[in-house]
């Protein structure tokens, strides 16, 4: 009987509601993600990120939709930090592009540098760059909540 293979890599970026600075113990929130994946079954190779957003590059199931991944680890990753930050919440929308597995070497090592590029960057400069990189079109009206 024939197998099913399935090999695809997505680099999702979403941020914090509105953008503000609540990632306060990055160490911590990263090793929550890393957590709620483990437990949703959700190979992460990289997260990473800075106050007030977030990078994973993660692996997809043939069993589970993109949309139902980002959702899983948003919800599960937000109830979780909110008991010790009340406040906290993930912005609506993100951005998951495709990552060919000879690209994933530089992704990760793009996603462990993320204070080195904020160093000149704003998270909306970094975002929009990242969605033109990969013609994504989008409504700049739209990007960000």
């Amino acid at each position: 009987m024939p197998h099913t293979y399935n090999l695809n890599y997505l680099h999702c970026v979403f941020s914090t509601k509105r953008r503000l600075p609540l990632i306060t113990d990055r160490e911590n929130v990263w090793l929550t993600v890393r957590k709620v994946a483990s437990a949703e079954k959700i190979p992460l190779f990289a997260v990473g990120g800075m106050a007030d957003h977030i990078h994973l590059l993660v692996s997809i199931p043939s069993t589970r939709s993109v949309s139902d991944i980002v959702r899983d680890l948003k919800c599960n990753s937000s109830l979780r930090i909110r008991k010790w930050n009340r406040v906290f919440s993930w912005q609506n929308g993100y951005a998951s592009i495709s990552v060919s597995p000879s690209a994933m070497p530089s992704v990760t090592a793009y996603i462990d540098r993320q204070e080195l590029h904020h160093r000149n960057r704003s998270f909306e400069q970094e975002y929009t760059a990242i969605l033109d990189r990969a013609g994504v079109r989008y409504d700049p009206s739209f990007l960000f909540d």
